[in-house]
C-alpha cells in the first residue's frame, strides 16, 4: 500500500525538484496525447522544444514572448506572497494596451515618445488595479472575482475603440488603430530581430524585486503579511498598505507589458492583442517558485510552449487550443509534484490476511 504522510517540515529539495519533475511529466503526457490524435510524437516535440531555439532569429522570437510573461508574473509573485489573489492580470495588461495606444496615436512624429507611450501603459495598469484594491479594502470585496470579472469590461472597453472612434478610417474597415508611428515604437536592441527594450526593462525588473523582497524591510513587511497577518499587524505593518502595493505593482507591471506589446511585436491596437498573457504569466509565477531568478526560466519556457503551439497549427495540423492545453498540464503536473513537499511517500506492508 503507499500512503502519505506529513512531513515534520517542507523539504526544501522537493521545492526544487517538483517544477523538473513537473516538465518531465508535461512532456510524457504530451507524448501519449500527441500519439492518440495520429502525430509522430519526436516531430511535436522538435517542433515545441527545438524550432523556438535553433536559430538567433528564433531565439529572438522567444525573448519577444517571454518578455511580457516576465514583467506580468514579476508583479503576480509580489502580490501573492503578500496573499493577495490578483487573477485579473489579463484585463490590467489590456487596459494598459489601450492607455498606451491612447499616447501613441496623440504623439506621432515627437522625438523619443515611445517612452511616454510606456508610462502610459503603467498608469493604464494601476488604474485599474487600483479599482481592485479600493474594492478590497473599502468594502472587503474578494479581489479574485472582482479582477476576473474586470478583465471582461477590460476586452468590452478594447471592442468599443477598435471598432469605433478609434478604428483606422484607411483600414479596409478592420477593427484596428492606425499603425504607430516610429517615434513611438519601442526601439529594437538588435537589427534583423524584433527584441526590443523591453528585455532589458523585464530583467532590471528581475534585479529590483530580488532586491526588495531580500534586502528590504518593506519587502519583509510585504511578505510577513501574507504569511502571517497577526504578527505584521503586532509589528506594526499595515496590512492595508500591503495590499495596495501589491495590487499597484502587479497592475502596473501588467500595463508596461500590455504596452510593450502594441508598441512592440503588434504596432496598433487590434481585438486580439489579449491572447491570455495575464492567466498564463500566473503560470509562470508559481513554476518559477515566486522567485525572481526561477521566473525567467519559466517565462521562457512558457514562450515556447505559445511558439511551439503555433508551429504545431501550422505544419502538423493540429488545434491552436494545444498551447493551452500544455499550459494546463504543466500546473496540473506542478501542482501534483507539490504535493511531494508536505508530503512524502511510504510503502506500507499490507497486513497478513487482508483481502
Amino acid at each position: 500500500m503507499i500512503r502519505l504522510e506529513p512531513r515534520a517540515l517542507p523539504s526544501a529539495a522537493w521545492t526544487w525538484v517538483a517544477p523538473f519533475l513537473a516538465l518531465a511529466m508535461t512532456v510524457l503526457l504530451g507524448v501519449m496525447l500527441f500519439a492518440a490524435l495520429g502525430k509522430d510524437p519526436v516531430a511535436a516535440l522538435r517542433v515545441f522544444f527545438w524550432e523556438p531555439i535553433k536559430s538567433p532569429y528564433a531565439l529572438g522570437e522567444l525573448v519577444v514572448k517571454a518578455t511580457p510573461l516576465l514583467i506580468m508574473a514579476l508583479g503576480l509573485a509580489l502580490c501573492f506572497r503578500a496573499q493577495v489573489w490578483n487573477i485579473g492580470a489579463e484585463g490590467q495588461y489590456v487596459m494598459g494596451a489601450i492607455a498606451a495606444s491612447g499616447v501613441a496615436l496623440q504623439l506621432a512624429g515627437v522625438a523619443g515618445a515611445w517612452v511616454w507611450v510606456m508610462v502610459a501603459g503603467v498608469l493604464g495598469g494601476m488604474l485599474w488595479a487600483a479599482v481592485v484594491a479600493w474594492l478590497r479594502d473599502r468594502f472587503h470585496a474578494n479581489e479574485i472575482l472582482v479582477s476576473l470579472m474586470l478583465v471582461y469590461v477590460a476586452v468590452q472597453v478594447l471592442g468599443y475603440l477598435v471598432f469605433g472612434p478609434w478604428k483606422d478610417p484607411a483600414g479596409y474597415n478592420f477593427p484596428q488603430t492606425q499603425t504607430f508611428d516610429a517615434a513611438t515604437r519601442i526601439p529594437r536592441l538588435i537589427a534583423g530581430s524584433r527584441m526590443h527594450w523591453g528585455m532589458v526593462l523585464a530583467l532590471v525588473g528581475v534585479l529590483a524585486l530580488w532586491v526588495f523582497l531580500f534586502r528590504t524591510r518593506a519587502g519583509w513587511a510585504q511578505q510577513v503579511g501574507g504569511l502571517a497577518p497577526m504578527a505584521a499587524r503586532y509589528a506594526g505593518f499595515s496590512s492595508r498598505q500591503a495590499l495596495w502595493v501589491a495590487l499597484l505593482v502587479s497592475g502596473g507591471a501588467a500595463g508596461l507589458a500590455g504596452g510593450l506589446e502594441v508598441a512592440g511585436p503588434v504596432g496598433q491596437l487590434t481585438p486580439y492583442v489579449p491572447v491570455g498573457y495575464g492567466f498564463a504569466a500566473i503560470i509562470v509565477a508559481f513554476v518559477g517558485r515566486l522567485h525572481p531568478v526561477g521566473m525567467v526560466f519559466s517565462a521562457l519556457l512558457m514562450s515556447m510552449f505559445y511558439i511551439g503551439g503555433e508551429l504545431a497549427q501550422s505544419r502538423l495540423g493540429l488545434p491552436k487550443s494545444l498551447t493551452g492545453v500544455f499550459q494546463g498540464l504543466l500546473l496540473f503536473c506542478l501542482l501534483t509534484g507539490d504535493v511531494l513537499i508536505h508530503q512524502r511517500v511510504r510503502w506500507v506492508p499490507a497486513a497478513r490476511g487482508a483481502v
